[in-house]
């Protein structure tokens, strides 16, 4: 899949979160998540979470996404996999979705592939609630 590059950004917590969880389970995880969840951690952009701008996907943060160019607006939050519940909107950052969705900026659109290998997109059309953006630095 070619994808344009765009920068990401991960706050200092989700991203050493996110490294404990690819250190301690790298067996554990799909090559459809291992693999761009390493490529994430070494690429994104870090940052203090007191620094993290208020239009960034970060992790619990609650937005507003357009899937594959549809013209409803689906809320979806960004939680990690024990508080994951799809059907709710809780969605996994280590789906394939969760995945592509963390460290972009509102307006941007992530992209990955689906079950049957078919491109997905959702772009970010509006980010409800961000926790760092209300003073919650420890989520």
């Amino acid at each position: 899949m070619n994808t344009p590059v765009i920068e990401r950004v991960l706050t200092e917590l989700d991203h050493a979160r996110l490294s404990k969880i690819a250190g301690a389970h790298p067996t554990q995880l799909p090559d459809a998540v291992l693999e761009p969840l390493q490529d994430l951690l070494i690429d994104a952009r870090t940052v203090p979470a007191r620094e993290v701008r208020s239009d960034i996907v970060t992790m619990y943060a609650q937005m507003q996404v357009r899937l594959n160019g549809s013209e409803a607006l689906s809320k979806i939050a960004l939680c990690y996999p024990d508080d994951a519940e799809p059907a709710n909107g809780f969605v996994s950052v280590l789906s394939p979705m969760g995945l592509a969705l963390l460290g972009l900026r509102l307006g941007q659109t992530a992209q990955w592939l689906g079950p049957t290998g078919d491109t997905m997109a959702a772009q970010v059309e509006a980010i409800l609630f961000q926790p760092e953006a209300s003073g919650d630095y420890v989520t």
